[in-house]
């Protein structure tokens, strides 16, 4: 009796603890399962946010190559299109300058002939005159010199008229057309005084047709035909011209710095200086 009373005190005793026991293990089995439901509740928004962003990625980049799209086929082509542009009216414009200066020298050649001309008239008319008046017949000489000294103005004009035509032709940006006069008047005049000025507007016209080694080739025979001619710093610009144009910089500068050390006095020096600075800060 006395161990059954024994037993029944200690199961009363141990039995809260039991259930605590049972209840603790229950309450820790239902937070497992909460955290569970949390944690798979947090990866399927974790993946509904990773496909909007993939989304959204996509849309920008479609975006960004449509722009892209626009930047090559239109705003590209326009800046090109303007760059083009510019540089034809930077042509003309410097073949304007040039083509004054070129009627200058024209001009100032056209005095010395007229002057020579008339010079030479007076001194033929003041030996054919003083004999007249004590002898007949030298008079009948007379005609014959006068008529020679008329034939030379006119072959004169008839040249100068030719190549002021092509001047004309160059400056109206006529450059087919320009071509053709030049290559005409060394043709027709090749002994004249304009030859070199000619021959350098031949290559200048074969420039701006875009005829780049041909430019070359006109410019580098006016140089090795006529060295001491006042054109050949000016041929030697349009080579270098023509060689950026080819890509060819190393060919260009080296052209620039031969027209700055051997031409020290030409107008063209500071031009020649800055585009070589230019060409040099290029970075290869």
């Amino acid at each position: 009796m006395r161990k059954l009373i024994l037993i029944g005190l200690y199961l009363l005793s141990v039995s809260p603890f039991a259930h605590a026991a049972l209840f603790d293990d229950k309450e820790a089995r239902q937070q497992i399962v909460d955290l569970q439901q949390k944690t798979e509740a947090q990866n399927q928004a974790t993946q509904t946010a990773l496909e909007a962003l993939k989304k959204s990625q996509q849309a920008l980049e479609q975006r960004i190559l449509s722009i892209e799209n626009v930047i090559k086929s239109q705003g590209l082509m326009d800046l090109l299109s303007q760059i083009d542009r510019l540089n034809d009216e930077l042509n003309k414009v410097k073949g304007e300058l040039e083509l004054a200066q070129h009627n200058i020298e024209v001009a100032q050649q056209r005095q010395k002939e007229l002057y020579a001309d008339t010079d030479g008239r007076l001194r033929k008319l003041e030996n054919t005159n003083a004999p007249a008046v004590n002898a007949a017949p030298e008079n009948k000489e007379q005609p014959a010199q006068v008529s020679s000294a008329i034939t030379t103005p006119a072959e004169v004009s008839a040249e100068s008229k030719a190549f002021e035509s092509a001047l004309g032709l160059l400056q109206a940006g006529k450059y087919k057309e320009a071509f053709d006069a030049f290559d005409k008047f060394l043709q027709g005049y090749s002994n004249s005084k304009q030859v070199p000025s000619a021959q350098y507007g031949l290559g200048y016209a074969q420039f701006s047709l875009k005829n780049y080694k041909a430019a070359i080739a006109t410019q580098q025979k006016l140089i090795t035909q006529f060295p001491d001619s006042p054109k050949v710093p000016d041929a030697k610009f349009n080579i270098a011209n023509c060689q950026i144009q080819l890509s060819d910089i190393e060919g260009a500068k080296k052209t620039l710095r031969e027209l700055i050390t051997q031409h020290s006095t030409s107008e063209l020096v500071p031009s020649a200086k800055r585009r070589l600075a230019v060409l040099e800060s290029i970075k290869k």
